[in-house]
């Protein structure tokens, strides 16, 4: 399931490009899912399409109320 603010899609892959981008994710200690993701932005970024950093989920505990 997706993280809250990631957009879900089926995406339909021929194996061995998912077999390749499995051996990629793996060698930068990453899912597939952000292999794809560093791909894509850097594929954009070639063509001079600018990508927006979206806002990041904060991460931790929230803070203790009456604090």
């Amino acid at each position: 399931m997706a993280p809250p603010g990631k957009k879900a899609f089926p995406l339909r892959l021929d194996p061995a490009l998912y077999k390749a981008l499995e051996r990629a994710a793996a060698g930068d200690f990453r899912s597939v899912n952000a292999e794809v993701e560093v791909l894509l932005r850097e594929a954009l970024a070639k063509r001079g399409i600018k990508v927006e950093a979206s806002e990041q989920p904060k991460r931790g505990r929230p803070p203790r109320q009456g604090d």
